[in-house]
């Protein structure tokens, strides 16, 4: 018979660190674990105020059903956790990780320290001088493709890629950009031609999530690809994540299992956007490493063709102890 707890964890942000939608000091997540002959299992329900779906006052009196009814059905459990797409992923991972011991999750060449991950660098924003700081410190470490969070302060933010352009052309420097839903529509049109002027790969999310249709007209005239971000998140019937795509028809989707329902929720959209030609990535939202390393090791399994959204784990002063590492943009495990 498995027993399970939960418990609850502030991680607290080294330096504050700015989106579109507020600056971000800390960053609260649960852990839960699953025990069973005496053996145990531990994963991050990663819980992302302001921005999960499951952000909502009965919370943690879900995770406590969770844990009472631990030993019911998985389909059944899944089906209670529907609504609760980060107490799902961390219910997969503690399940994982009770088969596979230590802390792994998706054993691999990954996890044998034999193979990497190539990742993108993140420039959070703040005042140019901080973000131009930033940068800089990622080209040092080796960093050939870097995202940078716009959508405060668009001239001042096209300045810098402007800059960045003139010392590193395409072939030299893959930029990405994410706004976090901070334009209008009107603004995206003109951003997004000003962008492929500056040869960027990619914007996350240029509008706000539910605007469809106008984000469909957006996806079918951009000079420069879009890649849906918060639209995912509350979309967990596999059948309207197939209407959503079929409708938008964006260039890319971003996959967050902590937003999205976890291994298997991004398993159906990875499915479903290979069937249309969609391209894909994965990143991290801001868990902790025990759900940064459970990211990672499903990351590496679908054999990704782009460098990937994972962090690093470095951004918070009270983090957990990992294996993972970054050696230049490739991110590893310590054997």
């Amino acid at each position: 018979m498995k027993k399970a707890t939960f418990k609850n964890y502030i991680l607290n942000f080294k330096n504050p660190s700015g989106t579109s939608r507020g600056v971000l000091n800390t960053k609260e997540t649960f852990f839960l674990e699953i025990s069973e002959n005496g053996k145990k299992g531990i994963g991050e329900c990663g819980l992302f105020r302001g921005l999960s779906c499951d952000d909502v006052p009965e919370y943690e009196e879900k995770l406590q059903w969770l844990c009472e009814n631990i030993n019911k059905n998985k389909e059944v459990i899944q089906k209670e956790l529907l609504h609760f797409p980060s107490m799902w992923f961390g219910y997969e991972q503690a399940i994982l990780n009770l088969e596979n011991g230590d802390d792994l999750y998706f054993p691999s060449e990954f996890t044998a320290g034999n193979s990497s991950i190539k990742i993108n660098g993140l420039i959070w924003m703040g005042n140019a001088d901080f973000m131009q700081q930033q940068i800089e410190e990622k080209l040092d470490q080796g960093f050939d493709c870097i995202k940078l969070k716009i959508g405060v302060d668009w001239n001042s933010e096209k300045e810098i890629i402007k800059q960045l352009r003139q010392k590193f052309p395409k072939d030299q420097l893959e930029l990405r950009v994410d706004a976090n839903g901070g334009f209008s529509f009107e603004e995206a049109k003109i951003v997004l031609q000003e962008l492929s002027y500056l040869g960027i790969h990619s914007i996350e999310q240029p509008i706000k999530a539910g605007n469809l249709q106008e984000m469909k007209i957006l996806c079918k005239e951009t000079p420069t690809p879009i890649a849906l971000d918060e639209e995912l998140i509350r979309i967990v019937d596999l059948e309207e994540k197939k209407k959503l795509l079929e409708e938008i028809r964006p260039q890319y989707i971003i996959l967050k299992p902590s937003l999205i329902g976890g291994f298997s929720g991004s398993d159906e959209w990875i499915s479903l956007a290979e069937s249309l030609g969609i391209g894909w990535w994965i990143t991290s939202a801001l868990e902790s490493n025990m759900g940064l390393n459970a990211i990672a090791q499903y990351t590496f399994t679908k054999n990704p063709a782009m460098p990937q959204g994972l962090g690093t784990g470095g951004l918070f002063t009270n983090n957990l102890e990992t294996r993972l590492y970054l050696n230049g943009d490739q991110l590893s495990i310590k054997i």
